[in-house]
């Protein structure tokens, strides 16, 4: 016994001696010889297996041991951090630091921001609502009553029987015109909800639809508000039509293209070799509508219009599938 708490007090000082430059060396032998498993404290353990009378030597022995590496190993280290060689290098305040990492816009979040942007150069307020609607301002006060052929278009998330998942933002411009008499200038942008999934449709999408009441409003003033927002959204050489169309809340209504913005008319896979790209609807305000909010439709015309966030990223930026939007890949993301 008394040879081998020798050996152990022996080899503790040879690899203190060792060790005293170095800080990481140093707890490590703390931990060798003094931890809960350390070599010392596994030896008071066992004195439990000793004959009687050779204890308390060998306890007296192995605490003094004890006590002795402990303190020339606290000793140790507080002479290296006075040499400086332990601590820690001091900062060079003269380098270069970390560049971080900043995010970017969602690029729906930034086409959005910039549809407004423009509707709001042309006069356009922005107005929000709930996303959970009541069934008469997304469909009845709209014109399309129950039954109606047109609801079926919608594919719509029912809630309850009179309550629904907004399909558009259009009943923001009935809730518009029930609060204030014309003249109305608002556009509605927002998210809203479809039962549809494919490589060009989600479940969930976002919207920007306007609506616009006056005396005297033509279809030549639709017509020029959509072709100024085309141009400024896209290029001044980017071409429109407008072809006749079917929606129950406005009549006439039409369908607006543009000259494909691939290839420029030519014809390629993206506009299925026809040169035109659909963009949105739109068309003037059916009576029926005014009547539902109390507007005299003999005095005041207007026009309506909606668009697809993501139809206008997707011709933008030439991206093929609309569910990249939402996969959160940051290669993709991150290009925007």
């Amino acid at each position: 016994m008394e040879h081998q708490l020798d050996q152990i007090d022996s080899e503790a000082r040879r690899e203190l001696e060792a060790s005293a430059g170095d800080s990481q060396k140093l707890q490590a032998l703390s931990v060798k010889y003094l931890g809960r498993k350390g070599v010392l404290t596994q030896f008071l353990r066992s004195i439990a297996s000793l004959p009687p009378e050779a204890r308390p030597g060998a306890g007296q022995r192995a605490n003094a041991i004890k006590q002795r590496l402990a303190a020339d190993l606290a000793a140790a280290v507080e002479a290296l951090a006075m040499s400086g060689r332990g601590a820690t290098p001091p900062i060079d305040v003269s380098l270069p630091g970390r560049a971080l990492v900043c995010g970017a816009l969602h690029p729906i979040t930034q086409i959005s921001g910039e549809i407004c942007d423009i509707f709001s150069r042309l006069g356009f307020d922005i107005v929000e609502g709930p996303e959970v609607e009541k069934d008469y301002y997304n469909f009845e006060a709209l014109n399309i009553p129950p039954n109606h052929p047109a609801r079926d278009m919608q594919d719509t998330f029912f809630v309850s029987e009179a309550v629904v998942l907004r399909t558009h933002t259009s009943p923001l411009q009935i809730r518009t015109m029930e609060k204030q008499p014309p003249p109305v200038r608002i556009i509605a942008p927002g998210k809203v909800f479809r039962c549809d999934s494919d490589q060009t449709h989600t479940p969930m999408f976002h919207q920007v639809e306007g609506l616009l009441v006056d005396e005297n409003v033509s279809f030549g003033d639709l017509k020029g508000t959509l072709t100024a927002f085309v141009h400024q959204m896209f290029d001044e050489q980017t071409r429109l039509r407008f072809r006749p169309s079917f929606f129950p809340f406005t009549e006439p209504s039409a369908e607006v293209d543009i000259l494909c913005v691939i290839c420029r008319g030519q014809g390629c896979r993206v506009c299925k070799q026809t040169g035109w790209l659909e963009i949105l609807g739109s068309g003037m305000v059916h009576p029926a509508v005014f009547e539902n909010v109390g507007y005299d439709a003999t005095r005041y015309t207007g026009f309506a219009f909606g668009m697809g966030v993501e139809r206008i990223a997707m011709l933008k930026y030439g991206i093929d599938d609309l569910r990249k939007f939402f996969e959160n890949d940051l290669r993709f993301l991150s290009q925007f």
